[in-house]
């Protein structure tokens, strides 16, 4: 099942969209499917860091430079 979504952009942002669309070849449909895709995982890790900052914070690990020291 596909779901229809209408949404309002200002001048600008259709603009840019346009400009984006004829650089990539790709349809409006497609290259706003992959903004909204990305922006999704974006906030879900965001949600997610946020749920495990407290227990990293809590075994030391204050910065993502101290995962990277850690892993490396």
């Amino acid at each position: 099942m596909q779901a229809i979504l209408t949404i309002r952009l200002d001048d600008d942002l259709d603009n840019l969209l346009e400009k984006v669309c004829t650089r990539s070849g790709r349809n409006r449909s497609e290259v706003v499917r992959d903004a909204l895709r990305r922006q999704l995982a974006v906030t879900a890790f965001d949600q997610l860091r946020s749920l495990t900052m407290p227990f990293a914070e809590a075994k030391g690990f204050l910065t993502d430079e101290d995962v990277f020291e850690a892993i490396s």
